[in-house]
């Protein structure tokens, strides 16, 4: 009887050490994975910002470039030219924003492996 309490223990044991084996695991890829949003969200957050930065200052030069095409021709297409840069970039900074932010949703890893762990514990037929 004695035998068979110790096997039960030990059993029990085991069984305790793989769940918090795996319950170790499942936290320390959720960490990474939370460590890797919050890295994207900062970058998009600075792409915004560029984008804002670059859409203004474009708008503020196209307005500088129509107020002087009417005024002189010495400066136009100096201004034509920083204008149409300040707006090509800004169309880049937009379309990279567009594609961080379309990316795929974030903790895939996590529950990849929750849904393994689930299939698991399902009857098997």
């Amino acid at each position: 009887m004695n035998e068979t309490n110790n096997g039960l223990l030990a059993s029990a044991k085991r069984l305790a050490d793989l769940t918090l084996a795996t319950a170790h695991n499942r936290v320390e890829l959720f960490a990474v994975e939370l460590q890797e949003e919050k890295c994207r969200l900062i970058q998009s957050l600075l792409l915004a910002a560029a984008a804002i930065a670059l859409g203004v200052t474009a708008l503020a030069l196209v307005t500088i470039t129509v107020v002087v095409l009417c005024w002189e021709n010495g400066r136009v297409p100096a201004l034509c030219v920083l204008s149409g840069l300040f707006v090509l970039a800004s169309f880049f900074v937009v379309r990279a924003l567009n594609k961080l932010v379309a990316s795929t949703p974030g903790f895939r890893g996590t529950l990849a492996e929750l849904e393994k762990d689930r299939a698991c514990f399902q009857p098997r037929d």
